[in-house]
């Protein structure tokens, strides 16, 4: 239990939509990589990456604070292993997308049980990044984060030479191709919208990109990944989705999804405030065991397996 008063966790709770602002800011001006291994002067930072030398100076002092930055002398200020992560692509993209584009929608959550997003942008989340190339690649990027941890839960799946996997929503493929790396008896698909950025080049012989909406079809395999998606969708577009799988799987085929599961009880829970944001974005939903289990039965699937972030079922 945290020993700050009420007071200060009520503070610390409100503030938080400054903190993520002020986070974006400081990324999208790649204030980490001017940083890099050394201490520097604000207004010698400032310059380089084109920002008032003061309103740095604030920025940096605020977030130093909860140990993003660190002021090592008066205005000269030096990484630290927090802010050292917005060095890296995938997490400056997510900072940039939750300070940005996804903080109105976030501002605007009510208790109405409608998402945002829409609203607020004219448009369903999916088709504005369709017609925000680089934001999609922004968000691509994001979502390539962590797949190390993605990769480490695949590989504890018992895979069999010669399957043909199918990465349904696979995005630029990264994660498939890691593990047909670790695991040269596979073959796989990644299936994703056609706006998908993505290199087939490095694909090799023994992966293919294919594009579709997963809503419609999906290719025929062995075996199915969806990692992280189901979490995007309400249950009847989930179900759908699920259903769509179902239909290219052979009979006793085999799915695979990489998605936390809520846990009961108070312990501090990311996925409960990642469940918010689905629910802004595009009413998604992060979902408890039982709801797990009725959502794949309900779609023709029976789970095998379901822990660590991971979820394994077959068809019925």
């Amino acid at each position: 239990m945290s020993s700050a008063s009420p007071e200060t966790a009520i503070w610390d709770a409100l503030r938080g939509v400054i903190v993520t602002r002020a986070v974006a800011i400081v990324a999208d001006l790649r204030v980490a990589d001017a940083l890099g291994d050394s201490e520097r002067r604000v207004d010698d930072v400032a310059c380089e990456v084109g920002a008032d030398a003061e309103t740095l100076y604030r920025l940096l002092r605020a977030l130093a604070g909860d140990g993003i930055f660190a002021e090592r002398a008066p205005r000269v200020f030096a990484n630290t292993p927090s802010s050292d992560v917005l060095r890296n692509d995938g997490w400056r993209d997510f900072a940039h997308l939750f300070g940005g584009v996804w903080l109105p929608a976030i501002g605007a959550l009510d208790a109405s049980g409608r998402p945002t997003f829409e609203d607020l942008q004219g448009t369903g989340f999916w088709a504005w990044l369709a017609a925000h190339p680089g934001e999609r690649a922004a968000f691509d990027r994001a979502m390539e984060q962590g797949w190390e941890d993605r990769l480490a839960r695949l590989q504890s799946v018992s895979w069999r030479d010669e399957e043909t996997v199918v990465d349904v929503g696979g995005g630029n493929g990264s994660l498939l191709l890691a593990l047909l790396d670790r695991r040269p008896g596979l073959r796989g698909i990644v299936f994703d919208l056609p706006e998908t950025v993505r290199d087939e080049s490095a694909f090799g012989d023994r992966c293919v990109f294919v594009a579709g909406s997963f809503f419609e079809s999906v290719p025929a395999g062995d075996a199915y990944v969806l990692s992280t998606i189901l979490h995007d969708w309400d249950d009847a577009s989930a179900s759908r989705i699920l259903r769509t799988v179902h239909a290219a799987a052979s009979p006793g085929g085999r799915l695979v999804l990489l998605e936390a599961t809520i846990e009961p009880g108070n312990a501090p829970d990311g996925t409960k405030w990642l469940d918010l944001l689905m629910l802004a974005l595009f009413a998604g939903r992060e979902r408890d065991e039982a709801q797990w289990r009725g959502l794949l039965w309900d779609s023709g699937f029976e789970i095998e397996r379901l822990e660590d972030g991971v979820i394994e079922a077959r068809c019925r």
